[in-house]
């Protein structure tokens, strides 16, 4: 595949631009996190989302899915929810005399799993190799689920009675983790100005079409990453395996998420080239939930974010390299 050319990126940052555009009139005052829930979509992965409720997480899957021409569809994890409820279940149909497949929710461009950590391990796990493979196998059948495809998972940081933790395993498979908060002051009172308006993402009109998103997702693909850079993270990653306070480090896939999504995030700031500083904008988002720190180093008070921010002062970026 041949390099993003100047041109390219300049298009690229443009429309990816008048996307997060778009969806800031369903989500206001939150730019930055639909930035990178783009990212992550243009990255071909999932986003987990820990939040409390109220916090416009549906607003944020309905929003994008309008502004790329999708579907989005919304399932509600409970403790009862069963696999097939998610995938879909075949049925007998008396009158073909043949077996017919009916889909499952998962069967829309943006899936919003909304508390996903309350359903049984078993349904979350149901959720594995659609994340991983874009596709389901029922009775022995496999079912593609279509491009663009994205999981956006949420769980309550709050509340967790009643819930079961993610496996490490599915926590690994999600290219970021992050938080939409509460709006400031003035995006607050716009939105109680507005309260007449249930759901803000109904009105907006489509950006760009799917098919033109999967090309964009190729094309950022093809953004330049110098082998300095390539190095950079391939020493983050194994210092997060040494650092005193992890127990189980970043793996090799999560050293491919954070280069996917510096791709990306290069190409949205009309680059055609990672810098040094992609990586570092990008490294908490995409780490953070993949690190599982020593139990006596939590319980001392360490958390993800600081270990990061030690992987950050601790490695030294090419550029600073070049000036030692």
């Amino acid at each position: 595949m041949s390099t993003m050319t100047p041109e390219q990126a300049a298009w690229f940052a443009q429309t990816f631009d008048r996307i997060v555009g778009n969806v800031a009139q369903a989500l206001l005052g939150k730019d930055d996190q639909i930035r990178l829930a783009m990212t992550c979509m243009l990255a071909d992965g999932h986003l987990l989302l820990e939040d409390a409720p109220g916090t416009g997480k549906t607003s944020l899957a309905r929003a994008m899915a309008a502004s790329v021409q999708g579907t989005n569809h919304r399932i509600q994890f409970t403790p009862d929810l069963l696999p097939s409820d998610v995938t879909g279940v075949t049925i007998y149909d008396q009158k073909s005399g043949r077996f017919d497949f009916h889909k499952g929710p998962i069967f829309a461009n943006i899936v919003l799993a909304d508390e996903i950590n309350r359903a049984s391990p078993k349904t979350q796990s149901a959720l594995l190799e659609v994340m991983e493979e874009g596709q389901i196998t029922v009775d022995g059948v496999t079912h593609a689920v279509g491009t663009p495809f994205m999981v956006i998972a949420t769980q309550n940081p709050i509340e967790q009675a009643g819930t079961y933790k993610l496996p490490e395993a599915q926590l690994d498979r999600f290219l970021m983790k992050t938080s939409i908060g509460y709006p400031d002051l003035a995006s607050t009172v716009e939105i109680l100005a507005g309260s007449a308006v249930r759901d803000r993402s109904a009105a907006l009109q489509p950006v760009i079409t799917g098919q033109a998103l999967v090309e964009m997702s190729a094309l950022a693909a093809a953004t330049h990453v110098d082998p300095a850079i390539l190095e950079y993270v391939s020493r983050l990653a194994e210092e997060s395996r040494q650092a005193a306070d992890v127990h189980v480090g970043v793996s090799v896939r999560g050293a491919l998420a954070l280069v996917r999504c510096a791709k990306v995030w290069a190409a949205a700031h009309g680059r055609n080239y990672v810098l040094p500083d992609d990586v570092k904008d990008l490294l908490q988002p995409t780490w953070a939930h993949r690190l599982v720190l020593d139990p006596e180093a939590e319980f001392a008070g360490a958390t993800a974010e600081t270990t990061i921010a030690r992987l950050l002062s601790d490695v030294s970026a090419p550029q600073e390299r070049r000036t030692a």
